[in-house]
């Protein structure tokens, strides 16, 4: 394997790409001019408790009702223009595929203005994933389009092979978008052998619009995309360094910096009379995999100044825009998640045609409004302390059966323990594959 073979193996699995984590061993991962592929999910829910936690004073109502749906469809490829410039592309179709568009009907000169949706319907049709790549050296290479954010464990490794429970890991979903996707400019590469492997990225993205921010999902709404063009006054940094300096075991630190955000609001002059909103997030996780189990975990924690202002700016914006009113927003999040599979074939070598299965247990705690500002009240139906268990079965490589039972424990921290309020209980049944289809 020559010298860019080897390294287009290296960048284009990393996590800007469509399998970021390691693909079954029987998958080609190189590829001489392009390659076809993808991942998808199908998951059914069954569930006893209502549609509002927040209603009420004891929680959810205990209401049983069951719902079926494809989370996410997406298509991906990889093209090699030559050897040394690549151009790769994701696109996603999430729940159902009809997207929603908003306008902003402004006058010339003017700063008010009001929103106009143009449909209403179904989920959302996106590109995930829209670059191209200059291989330079393994150390050094650039990559310049829309790519993956990679903070945390989820985002970065975000494909169903890469996580137990049957829906995606709920504390990173809840906090953060996910996928989460920018346009902007990255390095990235890898140094050192042996025990003092790395790798690494570094970008400079389109940042994060304060005008989505809310009390239940912090930071998820605030990433652009409702307009043609993504605001850049304010850009955000974001670097990750991943050491992989032991066979089975990465370990991964991410940051993520985005100052004075109120530059991109839609209406620039919105957070103009408050100081600079800062957002900061940082994170850490790892995975440890050999022939007997899989270990995962992954900690993330983020804050944010002038968030007592932003939630006053926010209550004022119109009902036709397609943003959240409610406040107040947290000044510091929290999110922390361990899971740990065990490969059960492993233990049967001599046993033919034994089928694929892991059982596991995942626990995961999260919550918005970890910290408020002085004067404001934290809502302690946003802590989630959430345990799930269940079954792995991997019939061929790249596809996944899932099932597993799922409990959240609301407006507590502990591990084990009782709640004010009424748990949610859900049993769910997922199928999910990540493949690459055609290359050549």
């Amino acid at each position: 394997m020559g010298k860019y073979s080897t390294l287009l193996v290296l960048g284009l699995l990393t996590s800007t790409t469509a399998f970021s984590s390691e693909p079954p061993a029987s998958q080609d991962t190189t590829f001489h001019k392009f390659r076809i592929g993808g991942y998808g999910e199908m998951l059914a829910t069954f569930k006893d408790y209502g549609l509002n936690r927040y209603y009420g004073g004891n929680g959810n109502t205990k209401k049983h009702h069951n719902d079926i749906s494809i989370p996410r469809f997406v298509l991906s490829g990889d093209y090699k223009i030559s050897n040394k410039w690549i151009l790769g592309a994701e696109i996603e179709f999430e729940a159902g595929g009809t997207g929603s568009a908003y306008e902003l009907e402004v006058g010339q000169g003017s700063e008010n203005g009001e929103y106009e949706q143009e449909a209403e319907k179904g989920g959302e049709v996106a590109i995930e994933q829209f670059h191209i790549t200059h291989l330079i050296t393994p150390e050094f290479n650039i990559r310049a389009g829309h790519m993956i954010i990679p903070v945390g464990l989820t985002n970065t490794h975000h494909e169903p092979i890469n996580f137990f429970t049957a829906a995606r890991p709920e504390g990173a979903t809840v906090l953060l978008p996910c996928t989460w996707h920018e346009t902007g400019i990255e390095v990235f590469g890898a140094f050192g052998k042996g025990y003092a492997s790395f790798d690494y990225e570094a970008m400079i993205t389109a940042g994060l619009n304060p005008n989505g921010f809310n009390i239940y999902n912090w930071v998820k709404g605030g990433r652009q995309g409702f307009f043609e063009t993504d605001n850049f006054s304010a850009p955000a940094y974001t670097a990750r360094l991943n050491w992989t300096g032991v066979p089975g075991l990465r370990i991964g630190a991410s940051v993520f910096f985005n100052p004075n955000a109120g530059k991109n609001a839609d209406k620039l002059v919105t957070y103009d009379d408050l100081d600079d909103i800062n957002i900061f997030i940082y994170s850490f996780d790892a995975q440890y995999v050999n022939r007997y189990v899989t270990a995962r975990a992954n900690f993330l924690s983020g804050s944010m100044t002038e968030t007592v202002g932003i939630a006053s700016k926010n209550r004022t914006y119109s009902s036709k825009s397609p943003y959240s009113r409610v406040g107040p927003i947290g000044k510091r999040v929290l999110d922390y998640s361990l899971e740990l599979g065990l490969n059960v074939k492993s233990f049967f070598p001599s046993v033919k045609n034994f089928p694929s299965i892991y059982p596991f247990v995942h626990y995961n705690y999260y919550n918005p409004l970890e910290k408020v500002e002085s004067g404001m009240i934290a809502d302690k139906r946003c802590q989630v302390s959430m345990w799930s268990a269940g079954l792995n079965w991997k019939p061929v490589p790249g596809l996944i059966v899932k099932a597993d039972y799922t409990t959240r424990q609301i407006g507590t921290a502990k591990i084990f323990g009782t709640s004010d309020f009424n748990s949610e209980n859900e049993f769910r049944l997922g199928l999910a594959y990540t493949l690459w289809f055609n290359g050549k």
